[in-house]
């Protein structure tokens, strides 16, 4: 990657991140979390209830269940690994604390968008329901310009973060042990086609399957590292709030870290692993069989909070077995490094590898799908079906790319598809806080009813 670009990209990234990125999302979720009554933590039990219960409705494509599952097929991507040791490599260990606050005012945001999505959404010619920031700013504030911009920033979002960076991180250990790159793509992308191609249903039944598969395998490992190194975690918690207040401090002027960087390396990872506030879980979470919209809303606070355990898990691994400090290593090669560490063998090493094609997978999947619908309201559904063939053909491409390009890029996209999606948050986050308490409000009568009859 030439110098020159990737300083500029680096430097435009950090810029937008905190001068644009990290203000508004502090200044709205805050708003939205004094309005909503932290609903990111008041509502979480409502959350997991409402996850596992049937809803009768007609008026949807998928349960809950399948939804949040192929919410968290795309949450649960490489950015939850690879991403942590990019995080942490930028920015220090302080960069996992502004990654929560990013998750847990990004939460408030999520839920506002979930319900729009899904208040807005419509049923398009092949019979599906489809929804997203599209929608509401087109019909519920008349930017069809904007809804427009969001959609072609959707689909650049979807070939950067969702394609070639979850491809590329899976590359690296698989290059590692000799497999040549573009073989594995090219098997990706057969893989991809299989499930992609069989529609919304498809996808669906394969996510409410794998993604609890994956994330037990994962977690599971990780958790049986921290057990071995147990009086290594307070310390790193400590290491981590100490370099998220003054790097410097914390580190040691000569690392080069900064608040700045911290931030928004945080701030960076955060958006990438949780997509909260970008816009994509409301396209997926559109088709969801629904009686009121705020069920969306509340059901999708499960999925942040699952991948903040996931990303926080990766980030301790990587601190408790003092890999983070092997500047030698970048991306997926460092968290596999401190699994097989951390376990004293090197069968970490493949539980990491076998996650990341899993994650990868999964969100390569969730993305693809956000596209065709990004594809479908600016072009029509006929149109966007051709698509998928384009997506699947580029697969093979992300494992050629180099990492830090396609990091740089995947930033950008997001961070452009998160400013265009909360002008549509703002200008209709009045309706949701009235319609969320009316939903409360009357849930909390009939509970008081049924406790007194």
């Amino acid at each position: 990657m030439d110098a020159t670009l990737k300083s500029l990209l680096i430097n435009f990234n950090e810029v937008f991140t905190f001068f644009f990125v990290f203000p508004t999302i502090v200044l709205l979720g805050i708003y939205l979390t004094i309005r909503l009554r932290g609903v990111q933590i008041s509502k979480l039990k409502m959350s997991f209830s409402y996850l596992l219960k049937k809803d009768g409705s007609s008026h949807g494509n998928i349960s809950h269940y399948q939804a949040i599952s192929s919410v968290l097929a795309g949450n649960f991507g490489t950015g939850n690994i690879s991403g942590m040791a990019i995080a942490i490599t930028m920015g220090g260990p302080g960069a996992l604390v502004w990654m929560w606050v990013m998750a847990f005012l990004g939460a408030a945001i999520q839920y506002t968008s979930c319900i729009l999505g899904v208040k807005y959404r419509q049923k398009n010619s092949a019979g599906e329901y489809v929804g997203g920031p599209m929608y509401y700013l087109r019909d519920g504030l008349g930017f069809k310009r904007l809804a427009m911009l969001f959609g072609a920033f959707t689909i650049l979002g979807a070939v950067t973060v969702g394609n070639f960076a979850q491809v590329n991180s899976v590359m690296l250990p698989l290059q590692k042990i000799g497999l040549p790159p573009l073989l594995c793509g090219v098997i990706m992308a057969l893989l991809v086609g299989v499930v992609l191609l069989g529609g919304l249903q498809r996808l669906a039944k394969f996510a409410s399957f794998i993604v609890p598969v994956k994330a037990i395998l994962y977690l599971g490992t990780a958790f049986i590292i921290l057990g071995l190194h147990a009086d290594q975690i307070l310390p790193a918690f400590q290491l981590m709030l100490a370099a998220a207040i003054d790097p410097q401090s914390a580190l040691g002027g000569v690392v080069g870290f900064s608040a700045v960087k911290a931030i928004s390396s945080g701030f960076d990872r955060g958006l990438f692993a949780t997509d909260a506030g970008t816009g994509i879980v409301p396209i997926l979470q559109a088709s969801a069989k629904t009686t009121n919209p705020v069920i969306d809303g509340v059901v999708t606070l499960v999925a942040p909070f699952l991948v903040m355990i996931v990303c926080t898990t990766t980030g301790l691994v990587l601190l408790v077995t003092g890999v983070w400090q092997e500047t030698a290593l970048q991306s997926t090669n460092m968290v596999t490094h401190a699994f097989q560490e951390g376990l004293g063998h090197v069968i970490g090493a493949y539980v990491v590898v076998i996650a990341l094609i899993l994650f990868a997978y999964t969100t390569v999947l969730a993305w693809a799908y956000c596209a065709e619908k990004a594809a479908g309201f600016l072009f029509g559904a006929h149109y966007a079906s051709y698509f998928k063939y384009i997506y699947i053909a580029l697969i093979p491409v992300g494992a050629l790319i180099h990492v830090d390009m396609i990091w740089r890029l995947a930033d950008i996209s997001i961070s452009l598809m998160l400013m265009t999606n909360l002008i549509g948050v703002i200008g209709l986050a009045k309706e949701v806080i009235k319609e969320s308490r009316q939903f409360f409000a009357d849930a909390g009568n009939l509970e008081l009813e049924t406790v007194q009859s």
